[in-house]
């Protein structure tokens, strides 16, 4: 699996738009189930937003989401920072993330 670390912060007055468009994202991800994907998002308390994205082999089954596309369509409008993507590998996993044997060693 691979996997996405992505951080951005919004500003103020986008910070409840953007909870709600994740928040939509992860109710489609309930109805569609994906099984080749693994998503987790973190809102800090300065307004900056933190999304582990872990895929098989696209992120397609996140991407073409009705939600997902939503979500993205104004979010460089929403930004108060550049968004800064990384690849990333889990090297330790306790009780987080559902498939702990996908842990990578360091």
């Amino acid at each position: 699996m691979n996997y996405n670390l992505i951080r951005y912060g919004v500003k103020g007055a986008g910070i409840a738009e953007n909870r709600t468009l994740v928040a939509k994202v992860f109710e489609a991800l309930d109805e569609t189930k994906p099984q080749s994907v693994r998503y987790l998002v973190l809102e800090l308390e300065d307004g900056e937003f933190v999304h582990l994205v872990g895929y098989d082999k696209d992120s397609s089954a996140l991407t073409e989401l009705d939600a997902f596309k939503a979500f993205g369509a104004d979010h460089a409008g929403r930004r108060s920072t550049p968004l800064a993507r990384s690849a990333s590998k889990i090297i330790g996993n306790y009780q987080m993330l559902a498939e702990a044997d996908q842990v990578v060693p360091a």
